[in-house]
């Protein structure tokens, strides 16, 4: 764990470099990425069903490679009733939250007389990976399903490594509204969505996390289909005063560390008495945590405490451009709307990081590696697409029409130029 002093004279160079840090660094797995694509794109099934032999000891054919709804419903019913009703309950607030998105279509006549416009239309089908063992999550699925089932997405196809389907994750898919689920996972799971393999049917984008593979032919494939994000390891900054319980912060933090060893988590407080009573209780903490191992691998290797005046901390928030924040002091508001670049903000001291993973209805699908600079998280806009519209009579046209000309003939394109031309009498 890194500690950072605002008084020390090298603290900018120091939080710079630390911030520009890489904790993602990938595998060396593009070489076999590749191999997989070609193959799933060249045989189709034969080469997935190959793959699932080879990397994860699976024999599958066509007909078991399906989920059946016999095992779904069945699946799903051995799920324990709170968990049930919680993936209920989750799954309404999901729902609710982007459905409030929903942007309008729109038609206008403009000064020339042209009627302009767009609409809004869902695409038609949907890839959501789901990742297996430790990761096989059954909020994974709702944040990535919900939201294209409100867009109006007819297909929602979901594939996840062979192995034994948690009863958790069977009834979020019911709930979600997924249409079909593939034991299918890795770089050939993205293949059999991007370009189809027998039963499986090729989407118009995929979503949803995974490993180096995965992300690595998530990449790949992009232009083929679309894709939501590459994702790097999971990340929270918490801003905190003295007036906090230090063992909430502390859960707080290890709530992010735990996902994996490449994890961050990051205190920004104006007391250091502070700061040394959540280390106290991040190491008190760690010694009962059943994810302990991973947590204390990402708290010892990327973590860190920062010493600043909270005045400094929407500036540094903003330098680390962090997937998740939480601003844990008196006035909230004040701090978190200086900010620029963040996934999601949580506000107060009883709005930790993990309400927004599973209850609160915001999408838990958030931009990480500094990619708050420039992106957002997951929405219902990642399901929709919008297609302009152009009327124009001829009136209308009579006031576009010359400059259009114009403009084609100054780029060379003559044929351009005559479209417009030629509904102007001229030769």
């Amino acid at each position: 764990m890194r500690r950072f002093t605002f008084s020390d004279p090298d603290f900018e160079a120091v939080f710079g470099a630390f911030a520009d840090e890489r904790r993602d660094t990938p595998e060396d797995v593009d070489a076999i990425v590749r191999e997989v694509l070609t193959a799933v794109r060249a045989e189709g099934l034969p080469a997935v069903l190959r793959f699932a032999r080879e990397f994860d000891r699976a024999e599958l054919d066509e007909a078991t490679i399906r989920v059946s709804e016999d095992e779904i419903e069945e699946g799903a019913a051995r799920c324990p009733q709170d968990v049930k009703d919680a993936i209920a309950f989750a799954a309404r607030r999901i729902r609710a939250y982007h459905e409030r998105q929903r942007p309008a279509d729109a038609r206008f006549i403009d000064e020339a007389g042209v009627e302009l416009g767009w609409r809004w239309t869902p695409l038609e089908a949907v890839g959501i990976y789901v990742p297996g063992g430790r990761a096989a999550y059954p909020s994974t699925v709702l944040m990535n399903a919900v939201p294209a089932a409100a867009a109006g997405v007819e297909r929602i196809a979901m594939v996840t490594p062979p192995g034994r389907l948690q009863p958790a994750v069977l009834a979020a898919a019911k709930a979600a509204g997924v249409s079909e689920i593939w034991r299918v996972g890795g770089a050939q799971a993205v293949a059999a969505l991007a370009y189809g393999a027998g039963p499986i049917r090729p989407v118009d984008k995929i979503v949803g996390p995974g490993n180096a593979f995965v992300t690595a032919a998530k990449r790949r494939v992009y232009g083929t289909v679309g894709i939501d994000a590459l994702a790097g390891p999971s990340e929270i900054v918490v801003v905190a005063d003295a007036a906090n319980d230090p063992a909430w912060i502390a859960a707080d933090l290890l709530s992010q560390a735990e996902h994996d060893p490449a994890a961050q988590a990051i205190l920004i407080t104006d007391s250091s008495d502070f700061a040394a009573a959540v280390e106290a209780e991040v190491a008190a903490q760690l010694e009962t945590l059943a994810t302990g191992e991973a947590a204390a691998a990402s708290w010892r290797d990327h973590g860190a405490m920062i010493v600043a005046p909270l005045v400094e901390a929407p500036r540094l928030v903003d330098r680390l451009a962090p997937e998740h924040v939480e601003f844990a002091v008196e006035a909230p508001s004040v701090l978190a709307d200086q900010v620029r670049h963040a996934g999601a903000i949580f506000l107060g001291r009883h709005a930790p990081e993990a309400i927004g993973d599973y209850v609160a209805g915001s999408n838990h699908v958030l931009p990480t590696s500094r990619a708050a600079r420039f992106s957002s998280g997951l929405s219902l806009y990642d399901f929709i697409k919008r297609t302009s519209i152009i009327n124009c009579d001829e009136a209308a046209f009579r006031t576009l029409g010359p400059p259009t000309v114009a403009l084609a003939e100054a780029e060379g394109l003559p044929a351009h130029a005559r479209s417009a031309a030629i509904r102007l009498g001229r030769n």
